[in-house]
């Protein structure tokens, strides 16, 4: 009997500790947030790692509960995941979105972006009459930095820094912004003798601009997205805080082949038409909105990142003045929870006539859409230095999302 008793205990301790390490792993593996599509079924258990599903796993079931409106496109409601029907695990929130549809473009276009601030792009030694300074160095600025205000007057221009330096005192209080904070520092000009400017012996730009591929726009509204990644400042890498900016009708005048090693690159002559305004400058691409767009051009469906598929795919890119042109490529690898920008998955062309024109993938062709079957999955953004058959892409998803989310801010401003 008392080994009757002891075999028991001891199955009951198993259970029992089988249970918690469920509860455990449920608690820990599945997420806050869950979102999936209308009429797509919600599965607990894909939220777990692939070695868990190999195992033999108790039932989990899901209490639905009330659901609530987030937006014009989606609703949300909580679950209770519990295990076994009895054991609570996990309280999570389902947000059910609707497909979204827009026109995929390729067409190539220009980007001027005037920048909230003037950007520290090199700095300089004063002449004085007492030697040579370096006032903004001394002073602890850095190259990269975005200078906002001086003595307490915004500045957005080059013009407007050296005025400001050039009425206010010989002690400038220097407000800037470094990797996302505003900082104040204040700098001791230095008096020029050349000019008897006062002078903080630094080297500032105030706007940029390039050419990339629209990916998408939205035919009910015109907001658009493109390029992929982020316009940056071309001696420090820096992507550009953007006050206001255009996207200007561009052409395709010639291109510069890629190959091992060289980055190629599409050159487009800026036209005279301003086609949208920009509403951002981020990580995963430049957002705005179009002047004048076609409604009545076909849309796709845009997928989520679960649908995109390893395999088959083709880009719509304008490599030349015919326009824009599908080309075949492949999908060799997706990182779904990747965090860098822009590196969602691995993308190698395999068309001939664009490695013929083109070499493969070059500077310009950033944002060019990728479609795979019937679904906008994705935008070019980078290309392999050592390999120009191959780039990165992002999701079409993440650009949508951020498209609309500065969608919304713009209504909320003008309004």
């Amino acid at each position: 009997m008392k080994n009757f008793f002891r075999v028991f205990s001891l199955l009951g301790l198993v259970l029992a500790s089988v249970i918690f390490v469920f509860v455990f792993l449920g608690e820990k593996e599945i997420p806050d947030r869950i979102e999936i599509l209308e009429n797509e079924e919600l599965n607990v258990s894909d939220m777990y790692s692939q070695k868990i599903l190999q195992k033999d796993l108790p039932v989990f079931s899901v209490n639905h509960q009330k659901s609530s409106k987030t937006s014009v496109n989606s609703n949300s409601y909580s679950v209770d995941v519990s295990l076994l029907g009895t054991i609570p695990v996990k309280s999570t929130s389902v947000i059910v979105n609707k497909r979204q549809y827009v026109v995929p473009s390729g067409e190539i276009f220009g980007v001027k972006i005037y920048a909230d601030g003037v950007m520290v792009v090199g700095m300089d030694a004063v002449a004085t009459e007492a030697g040579s300074v370096s006032p903004a160095k001394e002073a602890g600025i850095k190259i990269g930095d975005i200078i906002c205000s001086v003595n307490g007057n915004e500045v957005h221009s080059v013009h407007s820094l050296n005025k400001a330096f050039k009425e206010g005192p010989t002690s400038a209080s220097v407000l800037i912004l470094r990797n996302g904070k505003q900082q104040e520092i204040t700098v001791n000009l230095a008096s020029s003798k050349e000019d008897q400017e006062k002078k903080a012996g630094l080297w500032v730009r105030d706007s940029t601009a390039g050419v990339g591929t629209l990916t998408f726009y939205e035919p009910q509204t015109g907001v658009f997205g493109g390029l992929g990644h982020a316009i940056c400042d071309s001696d420090t890498g820096t992507i550009m805080p953007l006050r206001s900016g255009k996207a200007i009708e561009t052409k395709i005048s010639g291109c510069y082949k890629g190959g091992p090693g060289i980055t190629g690159e599409l050159c487009g002559v800026f036209q005279k038409k301003t086609i949208g305004e920009l509403y951002a400058n981020l990580p995963n691409g430049v957002y705005g909105k179009l002047k004048k767009y076609n409604s009545k051009k076909d849309v796709v469906p845009v997928a989520t990142k679960k649908e995109v598929k390893l395999g088959e795919a083709q880009i719509i890119s304008t490599v030349d003045e015919t326009g824009p042109h599908y080309y075949d490529v492949e999908i060799t690898k997706i990182y779904p929870n990747s965090d860098e920008n822009g590196k969602n998955m691995i993308l190698e062309i395999k068309d001939s006539a664009l490695i013929a024109k083109t070499g493969g993938i070059v500077q310009g062709m950033s944002g060019s859409p990728i479609l795979q079957n019937g679904m906008l999955v994705g935008a070019v953004t980078h290309v392999f230095v050592n390999n120009a058959l191959q780039g990165y892409g992002v999701f079409a998803e993440t650009m949508l999302r951020q498209a609309k989310s500065f969608e919304a801010e713009a209504l909320e401003k003008a309004s």
